[in-house]
């Protein structure tokens, strides 16, 4: 039972003009005297350079990497030396510059170190995936998408089937064809390992009734394998990858959506043999079969060319006559474009190359008004309304355009093909398409900055908020301190006047008068260090006054000296007058059966407190260090017979250990203490964590914006530390989240 074939709708059946390349086998390009190879040659994020200028290159080297996860690394065709990394021509409907690695070939063709890999089925089908998207293989017959992306499928994804797109509905083109003619074992061979890698239910290959030399070289190499080879009638343009799938299944794609949506998946024949070559040989993608044609072609054909070889030099091997060309074309009649610059590089999607005469493809007539035949609308294979998007693009009226669903365009040139009106309907579709993309792009960069404005005020407001809510704290905290104090300070008064004697009274004056010596002894012997200062400056500078200077210091330290013994006179005074205070205090004491008779009560009462031990012991052991340390060097200045300095440092030696030990054990055990306390606080108040965690996730936030902040979004480390300061502000967030919920509950 034959397998039915759906019919596309709409199609135009232009003059296919394919025979002409194909007299011939694959013709081998020369080698170029300099490549241009540009980074990006693929949807997605252009490739990095990882390479520079007078760097020494091998065929297959690395020379751009991947720059993302929609993008893929770029090789050296062959070897030679890099003499640029600039902008350069490159091929683009709007005839722009891009940056290329400009290589000097030396003609050694030199290959970097390769390997194969042996037996695939028995590797992890992420390694082969990685295998295939580190050789740089994008898609070869259309928008140049990573094949690895395609093929790395979600576990969840189920693949129904995988289709092998040989159609080549193009007028003119003929590169699958004779790959296929010639190496159609290796076209399968890189199909197996697709269907192996996402397990389809059935495979297929959708191929035109116009090859067939393919058609029998597919059916021959696939003789022994379950894939099939399912002919479809030449219909322009069948070789879509939407109208194929529905073409060979009867699925359709819906607007926006991709095709492993409905269990499909899609590949180009180039990109097939592509894959096979770099897991069955290990060789990147550097080279591609390109068909040259066209009636200013004297020598047309297919030919297996280096990527990066200038249009110019590719075109001067098939002999062209650049003065009978209308113009160039890269691409095909219907779907390619004009290029500006014949030293535009061929690059991965450069499936031909067109040299048209002025016969051949005339000059487009001038473009006249839309008489709405509707003609654009019968041949449109996506189904849409050209003649509405037409109108929608010219008034720049975008959003209409997007709702009639512009983005579902596959610029295939049929209805400007049929158009009475010689309306380039493309181009206005094309230029659309642009804008829309140029006002998104805009739009994302307005919200990013809208959200990091929004997100400082809210930052700046909190900050304000926290703040007001800490002043507001400390000023109570200092009001109830104060209440505190002055309730404290009552209550002594109280109790100094129930319990005031004249003895008191008299020890206040005292203290007091020793208070005022002690400050006139400070003030004297400030004024005494300051004349010494002075009196030294002098002497270094050779002063003519020193003899008076040395005697205003002497007069100083006099003055100082007498008020130290004055300080001190007082001071014991006081002492003596406190200890017959305490007697007589004493005396005055009932004496009861349990209180016996002491000769001198201690200054404090023993205590308990096991840090307070500690503290007195390391404090006491300390004073016996310095005692011993003291009396060492006395000994050390003044010797004598009698005294024994070894054993005097022994002893202070011994000291200073004891010492050490005792502040050692007491900082422990202020350390244990400590831990304690907080245990208990965090007990008292379960949110203390929560308060530590919110506090710290916030200062990771502040400072992971204002390092932000401080670069420009064109910067390389922009893409991370804005990651790095999303993670950051979302965990401050749930922090917040925690606390709150914790102080609520």
């Amino acid at each position: 039972m034959s397998r039915r074939i759906w019919d596309i709708p709409g199609g135009i059946h232009p003059a296919e003009n394919k025979q002409q390349s194909l007299q011939s086998g694959i013709i081998a390009a020369n080698i170029p005297t300099e490549l241009i190879i540009p980074i990006q040659q693929h949807i997605g994020a252009p490739g990095k350079p990882c390479v520079e200028v007078g760097d020494n290159v091998l065929k297959g080297q690395v020379i751009a990497g991947a720059n993302g996860f929609v993008s893929v690394p770029t090789h050296a065709p062959t070897s030679g030396e890099v003499t640029a990394i600039e902008s350069r021509p490159v091929q683009h409907p709007s005839q722009i510059d891009g940056l290329c690695i400009v290589i000097k070939t030396d003609g050694d063709d030199q290959w970097v170190n390769h390997s194969a890999i042996n037996d695939y089925q028995s590797q992890e089908r992420s390694y082969i995936i990685d295998a295939i998207r580190q050789a740089g293989i994008a898609g070869m017959g259309g928008a140049g998408f990573p094949s690895a992306i395609k093929l790395g499928i979600r576990p969840d994804t189920k693949i129904e089937q995988l289709l092998l797109n040989s159609a080549e509905c193009e007028p003119y083109i003929t590169a699958d064809d004779s790959l296929i003619q010639e190496r159609a074992d290796e076209v399968i061979a890189g199909l197996k390992i697709m269907q192996w890698l996402v397990q389809p239910q059935e495979t297929l290959i959708g191929i035109e009734d116009n090859k067939p030399n393919a058609i029998a070289a597919l059916k021959q190499a696939t003789a022994d394998s379950n894939i099939e080879v399912v002919v479809v009638p030449t219909k322009y343009p069948s070789g879509g990858e939407k109208q194929l799938i529905y073409l060979l299944t009867g699925k359709e794609v819906a607007s926006g959506g991709l095709p492993s949506d409905v269990g499909v998946i899609c590949q180009n024949t180039g990109t097939a043999y592509a894959i096979n070559r770099a897991i069955h040989y290990g060789e990147p993608l550097i080279s591609r079969i390109t068909t040259v044609t066209g009636d200013a072609i004297t020598n047309k054909g297919n030919y297996e060319v280096l990527l990066g070889t200038p249009v110019s030099t590719l075109l001067s091997q098939a002999d062209a006559k650049f003065d009978k060309t209308s113009r160039l074309i890269m691409g095909g009649p219907m779907m390619g474009f004009s290029i500006h610059n014949a030293a535009v590089p061929i690059v991965k999607v450069t499936n031909c190359l067109l040299a048209p005469t002025k016969k051949e493809i005339p000059e487009p007539d001038a473009e006249q008004a839309c008489i709405r035949c509707g003609s654009c609308t019968q041949v449109c294979p996506a189904g849409l309304l050209p003649q509405q998007l037409y109108w929608f693009s010219k008034s720049n009226e975008l959003e209409k355009a997007q709702h009639f669903n512009l983005a579902d365009c596959i610029e295939c040139g049929a209805c400007s093909f049929v158009c009475p009106s010689n309306i380039p309907l493309v181009q206005y579709y094309r230029f659309s398409k642009g804008q829309i993309r140029k006002q998104e792009a805009e739009t994302k960069k307005a919200d990013q900055a809208r959200e990091r404005f929004e997100f400082r005020q809210a930052r700046l407001e909190k900050e304000d908020r926290e703040k007001e809510e800490k002043r507001k704290a400390r000023a109570e905290a200092a009001a109830k301190k104060q209440a505190a104090k002055k309730a404290a300070t009552a209550e002594n008064t109280a109790a100094s006047e129930s319990g005031s004697t004249v003895s008191a009274g008299t020890e206040s004056t005292g203290n007091t008068a020793t208070t005022k010596l002690k400050s006139t002894w400070a003030s004297a012997t400030k004024r005494w260090k300051d004349a010494e200062k002075a009196l030294k400056v002098a002497e270094k500078n050779g002063n003519d006054h020193i003899d008076a200077l040395q005697k205003k210091v002497g007069q100083l330290k006099a003055k100082a000296d007498n008020a130290k013994s004055l300080y001190d006179e007082a001071k014991l005074a006081n002492a003596e007058n406190a200890d017959s205070s305490s007697s007589t205090s004493n005396l005055t004491t009932p004496i009861t059966p349990e209180q016996p008779i002491t000769p001198q009560q201690p200054a404090t009462p023993p205590t308990n407190d096991p840090m307070q031990v500690l503290k007195q012991a390391s404090a006491d052991d300390f004073n016996t260090w310095k005692a011993a340390q003291q009396k060492v060097q006395e000994a050390e200045a003044t010797p004598s017979d009698g005294v024994d300095i070894e054993l005097l440092r022994k002893v202070e030696a011994e000291a200073k250990e004891k010492s050490v030990a005792s502040k050692t054990a007491m900082k422990e055990a202020r350390a244990k203490e400590k831990e304690a306390m907080q245990a208990k606080k965090a007990v008292e108040d379960p949110t203390k964590q929560l308060k530590l965690d919110a506090a710290i996730t916030r200062t990771k936030a502040k400072k992971a914006l204002k390092a932000l902040e401080s670069l420009g979004e064109d910067h390389a480390s922009y893409g991370a530390l804005k990651t790095a300061y999303e993670k950051a502000h979302t965990a401050a967030e749930n922090a917040e989240l925690a606390l709150k919920a914790a102080e609520e509950a």
